[in-house]
Parts: structure tokens; sequence; C-alpha cells
């Protein structure tokens, strides 16, 4: 028994013990210490791949590449394999992941299960849009071959089916032509988010990727940059990697708090708007821009934090997003980095998947108890008034009457749960 916590670190406390099994040998352990949930690279924030007190199934040495076709740029491999090894294989052979979300330290049955997104939702959508076929393996032995063309109810039921239709162990994925492994890039300064709003609008039909960093410290006000990028044969001069840092210790107290959140946000904003323009940037400072410092998410100090991500609708989506930054400003609170981004007009493959057309907004902030908890329920208040939905691999404290009225396919995918699977997430919101 050991203790396991994901990447907020909320659950460093004893009561996170786990049963920690290998699971390279993927029979014998479906076959014992039931029920558990699959465990990658733990990069989920809240408790989406943990059980407390259960078992855990460890996918990190399911990380074979099984085969790769160079001249169609079809991938198969296990479940276990990390994004970051696929980007740096493949990328000098002229072939990227299609999606990537904002760390490479994610395995691909995680990404699978999340259906994680990235800078580019509007020309390509999630994850699962890409994938082909999936080997799923459930706890009573039975194994499920299913894409979109073959067995698609269970596809859909396991693309953002966190992990409670099976153990995910093979994979085949359609990668994306690239031009090499750097990326144009530009960067624009907004003042307000009806600014922000029209930038996307003139960007996303000739820009491969598109985000924003907003300021949540200025009163709801919405100033911010925009950056946009695309692939590019060009080289740059540096390549970052090789050299990163990291941080040590976990210190006593967060590094991250109100004073600090706001200083950052000011010096942020007003060191990079006077460099914006165009300029190369290699692909994982511009993908991955927290890979470069690694466990920071120890800056937290040992209480953690709380990471949150809605979506709303495009209509009145701004206001709400307005709404939700004062809120922030109003209590005094603030978030260290908040992401904005537009998603496309394209429906998600998977029953449970979080993306929807609209605009999603990224915000963490320091575990101050009661305080944080009060916070994030308001939050949730004008996203669900408003239609939207709250992304569950980020979610630590999401209530069940939030989570059934956003989530309108939970019981269509409660039909192919698989019933020797369970997190303390699935217990949380689901019941078991």
């Amino acid at each position: 028994m050991i203790k396991v916590s994901s990447w907020g670190r909320l659950s460093a406390l004893p009561h996170t013990v786990h049963a920690l099994t290998e699971a390279g040998d993927v029979q014998s352990v479906l076959a014992r210490s039931l029920p558990g949930v699959a465990f990658g690279h733990g990069r989920s924030y809240g408790d989406v791949c943990l059980n407390p007190g259960g078992t855990i199934w460890a996918t990190t040495k399911l990380d074979r590449f099984v085969s790769f076709d160079p001249e169609t740029g079809i991938l198969v491999c296990e479940a276990g394999l990390m994004l970051r090894d696929i980007q740096r294989h493949l990328m000098p052979q002229g072939w990227s992941l299609p999606v990537t979300p904002g760390t490479q330290f994610v395995t691909i049955g995680g990404a699978i299960a999340n259906d994680v997104h990235g800078k580019n939702h509007h020309s390509q959508g999630s994850f699962g849009d890409h994938i082909r076929r999936i080997r799923l393996v459930r706890t009573d032995g039975q194994v499920i071959e299913c894409g979109p063309d073959h067995h698609g109810e269970w596809f859909a039921a396991t693309v953002g089916g966190l992990g409670l239709t099976g153990l995910i162990t093979e994979v085949e994925l359609q990668l994306l032509r690239c031009q090499g492994e750097w990326v144009e890039t530009e960067t624009l300064p907004f003042a307000t988010l009806e600014e922000f709003s029209q930038i996307t609008e003139a960007s996303i039909a000739t820009w491969d990727y598109t985000v924003s960093w907003v300021d949540c410290t200025t009163d709801g006000g919405g100033r911010g940059l925009f950056s946009r990028g695309n692939s590019t044969d060009r080289v740059g001069l540096k390549n970052p990697k090789k050299r990163r840092l990291s941080v040590p210790i976990t210190p006593p107290l967060s590094l991250i708090n109100r004073f600090s959140t706001r200083a950052f946000n000011q010096a942020y904003f007003t060191v990079k708007k006077d460099r914006v323009g165009r300029t190369l940037s290699h692909y994982e400072p511009f993908f991955y821009p927290l890979d470069n410092l690694r466990q920071w998410n120890r800056l937290y100090g040992p209480k953690g934090f709380f990471q949150y991500q809605c979506v709303v609708p495009h209509r009145d989506g701004l206001e709400a997003i307005q709404a939700i930054l004062k809120e922030i400003s109003l209590k005094g609170d603030g978030s260290f980095l908040a992401v904005l981004k537009t998603f496309g007009d394209r429906k998600p493959r998977g029953l449970m998947s979080f993306p929807q057309p609209g605009i999603t907004l990224a915000l963490d902030f320091p575990n101050e108890g009661k305080r944080t908890l009060g916070l994030l329920d308001r939050l949730d208040a004008i996203v669900r008034q408003i239609g939207g939905r709250v992304y569950l691999a980020k979610d630590a404290r999401l209530s069940r009457e939030m989570f059934e009225a956003s989530y309108p396919n939970l019981n269509e995918f409660l039909k192919y749960r698989d019933p020797g699977m369970s997190s303390s997430m699935s217990r949380r919101l689901m019941g078991s």
C-alpha cells in the first residue's frame, strides 16, 4: 500500500493510500483486487485516477510502439505510452499528434479516457476524433475491439469515459502531417473580451493553433495576450529539450496566493505586451509551457490546489466569462495562469466528453479550504445557468447535482460501465 496523489496534490493525506499493481500482465491483474482504476502518470488534477483504499493499475509499463506506417501516419501502440515519446520519435519524420493537451507527460490511455483537447479544437477537435481502434479489456475477462465504425457504442462510451468502461490496453491512432518541430507564432495583446473574440474570429481560418492568457485580477476587465501558431518548415536557433528547471521541495506554505498572483499577472502582462509580434518557437514550449518547470505543482504547498475548467456556449458566453472573472476579482482571489480558448462547432465522439461549442476558461486556485470551495460553487452557478459544464479531468469537488445537469448522456453511458472499475470520482458523482 502506497500514497498516491494526482497533479493537484489535494489528496496528499493518509486516506489516499492505494494498492498499486503493475498492469503489465493485464489478464492476471484484472482477475484480482477489484474494484480498481487505471493510473498512468497522474497528470489529471482531481480524483478521476484515484481509488483511495482500493486498487489502481499502473499502466506505465504498457508503453510499446507496436507499429507505425510512415506513409499513412497510422500508429498502433500500447495505452501506457507517453505523448512525449510519440512527439519526439515521429515529429522528425513529419508526423505529430493531431491533438495534444497542455502537458506531454500524459499516457495515450489517459488522453482517451479524458478525451483531451488542445489549442486546435477549432480545426482538429478532441483526441477521440483521431482514434481508429481501441482494445478494451473488461474485468470479467472480455476483450472488446471498438472504433468509430465497429462497436461504435463501446467506442463512444470509452472516449471520455473516465476509465470506467474497462482497461484500455492498445490503441490505433491517426497522426497528423507536420512540417517539422517548429511553430511560427504571433502574440497580440487585447484589452477586453470583445477584442479577444474578434481576434479569435480573424484567426481560426488561417491559424492552426490559438490560445490566450487572460488577467483575472483586474475586476473582470478581460485584458490578456492572444497567441496563435502554425506548423512551419523553418528552423529556429535553440532547442529547449535538453535542460529544464525543477521545484525540488514542497514549501511549508503556498507560494501562490492572492498577493503573488496579482503581482505576477501585472508583471506578466507588462513584460509580454512589449514583446508582441511574430517569432519561431520549438513545439515543446509552445504546446507545453509548464513542462519547462518540473514538479511545479509543489509551489502550492502541502495543501495542493484546485484546477477549474469550464466551457460556456457561444451565446452569451462572453458575458458569462466576464461574470466569472469579476467574481474572482471581487473576492480578492485570482488565478496564477488563466487560459482562455474557444471550441469549434463540432460534436464530440464521446458520450461524456467535455468539449462543446463555446468558450473555455481554465483557472487554478491554492487550496484554502471552505473559502476556495465556496468560490468554485459560485462559479458553478454561473456556468450552470448558461448551460455550460466543468471538465471532469480537472475536477475534485463538483456536486452530483451539477454533474448530472451538465452531462446529459450519463444514463446512456452507465449502460457500458464495467462493474469492476471504480474511482473516487465515480463514487462521488455516480454513487459507485
